[in-house]
């Protein structure tokens, strides 16, 4: 089954889903140590953090979705990296900031940060583009703003 993806307002969604988005916000500007440490202070248990924190993320108030960032496990082959920026840059999408691993056991996570702003196509289309290169393992996205 295909992933969509909606913006929706809060007022009618569960308090769960805020508060897994400010848990990933405690993490990521340190203000909590670790998960136990952040579901503890919103008040939600580790297992609804673990089952909505892919699914749920912030979108910047009064912005047209600007910036994108993927996760993705590419093998180790030559010109894979290079193909999918190729692949950003022909929608019109301008990368930000590339973050990549070592390869272990022949695979590497790479972390790609990009200007959604000026893109021809959704970011859905552009998931379904990369998935389907070559020696691309798993794409994920994990930020949306």
């Amino acid at each position: 089954m295909a992933d969509k993806y909606f913006i929706v307002n809060s007022k009618i969604l569960p308090d769960v889903f805020e508060k897994v988005i400010k848990v990933k916000e405690l993490i990521y500007t340190g203000q909590v140590k670790d998960i136990s440490e952040g579901v503890k202070e919103v008040g939600i248990s580790r297992s609804a953090y673990y089952k909505y924190k892919d699914y749920v993320f912030p979108m910047s108030e009064n912005i047209k979705g600007q910036k994108a960032t993927l996760a993705l496990l590419l093998a180790h082959e030559a010109g894979t990296l290079s193909r999918i920026l190729d692949k950003i840059a022909e929608d019109k999408g301008n990368i930000m900031t590339i973050n990549q691993d070592i390869p272990i056991n022949n695979a590497a996570n790479v972390t790609i940060t990009f200007d959604i702003s000026q893109m021809e196509v959704d970011i859905k289309k552009i998931l379904y583009k990369i998935q389907g290169m070559d020696n691309v393992i798993k794409v994920k996205l994990i930020a949306l703003e």
